[in-house]
């Protein structure tokens, strides 16, 4: 395969070379314009949240083809463990999937079935895509029983990174939206350990915009991490001029 941007994962070469690698989370852009903007921002990969936004197969799939053209990593974070999604979306130009609430072995190594080749795995082959080769697999850690299995799943071979969704984690564990609770700080550090037993990537994602904390999980080992969603930064661009500009006097 020829060696231009199509062919390279570009967030797979950092995570092999031990470096950071920052994602964005998209919910509310729909052009290819996202990836410029993203790849412009200083971001390495973006992901397509199909769980939580009402995205296309069609759409995800032009946002992924842009990426790709500019060396940006695209992934899509499919609606469920259906693996209809996730050789609709690596055929449709993803270089890799993250994939929700995976609570134990059995589901990660069904993952691996629906996103890797044979041997290892069962995907189809269609012939040569966008995004042929260098798949990235993501198995997002959400729940009590995700994070109680977690050596499990990072035994699994053909998982690239275990990605903790902290959001909905605090919500199971009944302690919704407080990042800084040490039974969090507990899970963060469970799954850091089996990542470094087994030679996986740890990841974090649920709490944007909070460098202080993501600074002490990047030192902990985190070296994937969903720093920002498009959302967030339309709303804090929103917020910051109109409140300039409600603060003006009234001549």
């Amino acid at each position: 395969m020829p060696d231009d941007a199509s062919s390279r994962n570009h967030m797979k070469q950092k995570l092999a070379a031990g470096e950071l690698v920052l994602c964005m989370n998209l919910r509310l852009a729909r052009t290819v314009d996202i990836a410029m903007v993203a790849k412009a921002g200083g971001y390495d990969a973006i992901y397509v949240d199909m769980q939580h936004a009402p995205y296309s197969v069609e759409t995800t799939a032009t946002i992924c083809a842009a990426a790709l053209g500019i060396d940006i990593t695209p992934l899509v974070r499919v609606p469920s463990h259906d693996g209809h999604w996730m050789s609709r979306v690596l055929d449709g130009g993803a270089q890799g999937v993250i994939v929700p609430d995976v609570e134990s072995r059995a589901q990660a190594e069904a993952v691996v079935r629906h996103c890797r080749f044979p041997p290892l795995g069962r995907r189809s082959v269609m012939g040569l895509g966008p995004a042929f080769a260098n798949t990235a697999v993501i198995v997002m850690l959400e729940t009590a029983a995700g994070i109680d299995n977690a050596e499990a799943i990072a035994e699994v071979p053909g998982i690239d990174v275990l990605l903790i969704g902290s959001g909905d984690l605090t919500t199971d564990y009944g302690i919704p939206g407080q990042v800084d609770h040490p039974r969090l700080r507990e899970a963060y550090e469970r799954v850091a350990e089996a990542c470094r037993a087994h030679g996986k990537v740890l990841g974090v994602g649920g709490i944007r915009h909070n460098v202080a904390l993501q600074g002490e999980l990047i030192r902990l080992g985190a070296r994937f991490v969903i720093a920002g969603t498009d959302v967030n930064y339309v709303l804090a661009g929103a917020r910051q001029d109109t409140t300039a500009l409600r603060e003006i006097p009234l001549g």
